[in-house]
């Protein structure tokens, strides 16, 4: 992306999403003391995840620092501790697998009774197109959206104890990307693409692998959306949710990246923010409209519903 970006003329439509107007809140100045508060971040060991904990730590919230690699996990608090001098918790998971989701949730639940924030954040990108989850799902639909849905869904008890002790709305913060806009066009989500079969076999040598894996993470930012819509709606007596894109960010300049999230997560009002999707750095913005599709939040639900069965 680097080499990328100085060949985009300024005043192009896409150097907006490259480029967004500089944030008016700033992270050491604006988000208040979180001291008593909890706040768990999915892929918290790297990016944009590790400088959102890093965020946190800094304003003394509890901190669960959510990773796959229980050794690249603690390499990031070890550094987290160094640069803040407040260590977060290692809580092990896998997104790709729905039974390695319950285990840490009920890992959690163990060891804290409320949840205050949670930050679907962690995520994969434009993976090998053959590649499937534990329970044969496509990994980026799989990890991305059923994952943190089922992740959110096993954490709601925590949401529900923290706004009874709080009397303040849980939020649940889903990173998405503009790149929902991918998906596939007319219908969003193409169902056939989400199970290994042969049908997604011939969906993808229809497509190519280069336009298949674009149209599949599409459709999982897309399902990020969507997750965050229904869990605003269905869960708006305990919790707040909504989802966002963080900004067309290279890895070592993810701090900027996690402005968006930390602003919903710790400073915009519940007003403001509950159902909404969010845009650089720090503002309301507007989603595909196929995100708003009440067919399609249904359809995608119902489906996330069944794959969690048994789990």
């Amino acid at each position: 992306m680097g080499n990328t970006l100085a060949k985009i003329a300024p005043n192009s439509s896409l150097s907006k999403d490259l480029y967004p107007p500089s944030s008016t809140f700033e992270p050491e100045r604006d988000i208040p003391d979180l001291s008593g508060k909890v706040a768990l971040v999915t892929g918290g060991n790297t990016g944009i995840g590790f400088h959102t904990v890093k965020h946190l730590l800094l304003k003394n919230a509890t901190v669960y620092l959510a990773a796959r690699s229980r050794e690249r996990g603690e390499e990031a608090i070890a550094r987290l501790e160094a640069d803040t001098g407040r260590k977060a918790i290692f809580l092990q998971l896998d997104l790709a697998d729905l039974a390695s989701v319950r285990r840490a949730a009920t890992s959690f639940l163990e060891q804290e009774s409320q949840l205050d924030i949670l930050f679907n954040n962690g995520g994969v990108m434009l993976t090998p197109v053959a590649q499937l989850t534990a329970q044969n799902h496509d990994l980026q639909f799989g990890t991305n959206v059923t994952g943190h849905y089922f992740l959110t869904e096993l954490l709601l008890p925590a949401f529900t104890c923290s706004y009874e002790r709080t009397k303040v709305p849980a939020r649940v913060i889903n990173t998405s990307s503009s790149g929902h806009k991918e998906a596939c066009p007319g219908t969003g989500i193409d169902f056939v693409s989400l199970t290994g079969s042969p049908a997604r076999d011939a969906w993808l040598k229809k497509l190519g692998s280069s336009a298949a894996g674009w149209r599949l993470y599409g459709e999982s930012k897309l399902g990020n959306i969507i997750i965050s819509n229904h869990f605003a709606r269905t869960h708006r007596d305990v919790l707040i949710s909504c989802a966002l894109h963080p900004g067309s960010v290279r890895t070592d300049l993810q701090n900027m990246g996690a402005y968006t999230q930390l602003w919903a997560g710790t400073t915009a009002t519940p007003e403001q923010i509950n159902g909404q999707y969010l845009i650089p750095w720090a503002r309301i913005g507007k989603a595909d409209p196929s995100a708003s599709s009440h067919r399609l939040e249904e359809d995608t639900i119902a489906w996330l519903k069944e794959q969690i069965k048994g789990f």
